[in-house]
């Protein structure tokens, strides 16, 4: 019996494939536990078009992603830190501050947990800090410290 998976099933298949099984694990499983649904015409085509309006969603949040990537690289973001001597800050500006500014000087919201920055920024002058929008779509963001 032919059944569409409406979840995951460990040791059948992900999702939205469409997997032959005995026709008892089905009714008495698959079925039940609303993993699967038979896989007729109608419920096929249901399918395909789910997976048709997903792709279309991952393409334009990838589109987004890139548009986004392009204002972040024309961008120099202007933060103001206390500093000593030698240029060394008094404490550092992390993720979170980078992205409190960015929201506050140009209306850019952005989660903290998407800049790549190892360590956060402890030296006056400019730090390119990596942003990663989407699996293939990188974006590098300027960073200026200014003394206070």
């Amino acid at each position: 019996m032919k059944v569409i998976l409406l979840k995951d099933v460990k040791g059948q298949g992900k999702k939205g494939e469409i997997k032959e099984v005995s026709e008892g694990y089905a009714q008495n499983f698959l079925f039940k536990q609303a993993l699967a649904k038979p896989a007729t015409d109608s419920n096929i085509k249901v399918v395909d078009n789910q997976k048709a309006a997903e792709l279309k969603k991952k393409e334009q949040e990838k589109a987004n992603a890139q548009k986004l990537a392009e204002t972040l690289g024309e961008l120099t973001l202007q933060i103001k830190g206390k500093s000593g001597e030698g240029g060394r800050l008094f404490g550092s500006i992390t993720t979170k501050q980078i992205a409190e500014e960015l929201e506050k000087k140009h209306k850019i919201s952005l989660d903290k947990r998407k800049m790549v920055l190892d360590e956060p920024i402890r030296v006056l002058g400019v730090t390119n800090v990596p942003v990663k929008l989407y699996p293939e779509v990188t974006a590098v963001l300027k960073v200026q410290v200014t003394e206070e």
